[in-house]
């Protein structure tokens, strides 16, 4: 038994005895973005910390924990908070928690991140929707496959579900809501990108960038679940605006649109 597939799978165990009725949803909620666990109802908070292998997270605006409850007559899965990469943790420890929603037989993942907006048309607190992504992370996939979890060579054709994309604009036009669409740029981080790479990753059709979410969502596809991906646009990335960039910004921005990436989430899920 390989070491990821074993401890995956305790992990799971673990979860399966404290989750009942089972989740049928998975969202991982990015920086400043916890918002949306705290509303569910019935709500069952778990913190990583109890959860056997699972990675805490040290990075302000992650809650580290995981909430189970019920929104829009649905079983939801939270994760309030992410390991990532520039924290020096191998990929295998990055992409964790989504072999363990894999392993609890999770079809449907939604995976949110607040991202630097490279796009010129974009605003501070846009959401968007990711339609594809470009991989500046490295492959979480490199390296001897089990193929328990998944084939060796996976297609990523459609990483992003166009079905659940479509259900996104759905939820948006119902709610009055503006959501925009794009290419989301995986970086490792921790630093923000000079102004020569914002201008080089436009010239490459990337709208946002961030240091998150790529890893994640070639392991779902990976083991065969349905993803949507949404960005909150905290910040216009540099060079765009004369203006330094800081973590500071990322949470205001964030919490200032909660109501409207709650309202977005819950039409999902109301339209699943």
């Amino acid at each position: 038994m390989s070491t990821v597939f074993g401890h995956a799978s305790e992990a799971a165990e673990f979860l399966r005895g404290r989750l009942d009725p089972m989740p049928e949803v998975a969202i991982v909620l990015g920086s400043g973005l916890g918002a949306f666990g705290e509303g569910l109802q019935d709500a069952t908070p778990i913190s990583y910390a109890f959860i056997p292998h699972w990675p805490v997270s040290r990075v302000v605006g992650h809650a580290g924990k995981l909430v189970a409850g019920t929104s829009k007559g649905r079983r939801v899965l939270a994760l309030s908070g992410r390991a990532h990469f520039y924290e020096g943790h191998s990929f295998e420890t990055v992409t964790f928690g989504i072999r363990v929603l894999g392993r609890l037989g999770i079809k449907t993942l939604i995976l949110t991140n607040a991202a630097g907006g490279i796009n010129t048309k974009f605003e501070a607190g846009a959401l968007m929707v990711i339609d594809d992504h470009i991989n500046f992370l490295g492959n979480p996939l490199i390296g001897p496959n089990d193929d328990r979890l998944g084939r060796r060579f996976p297609d990523m054709s459609e990483v992003y579900s166009s079905r659940l994309r479509g259900l996104a604009d759905d939820a948006a036009r119902a709610a009055g809501q503006r959501i925009e669409h794009g290419v989301y740029l995986g970086n490792t981080g921790p630093s923000y990108e000079t102004p020569a790479e914002i201008r080089a990753y436009r010239t490459w059709g990337a709208d946002a960038v961030g240091m998150s979410t790529v890893a994640e969502a070639i392991v779902a596809r990976h083991m065969g679940m349905e993803v949507l991906g949404i960005s909150c646009i905290s910040n216009m990335a540099a060079g765009v605006l004369p203006q330094l960039l800081s973590e500071e910004e990322v949470i205001e921005t964030t919490g200032r649109v909660r109501a409207q990436f709650v309202a977005l989430l819950e039409g999902v899920l109301e339209r699943l």
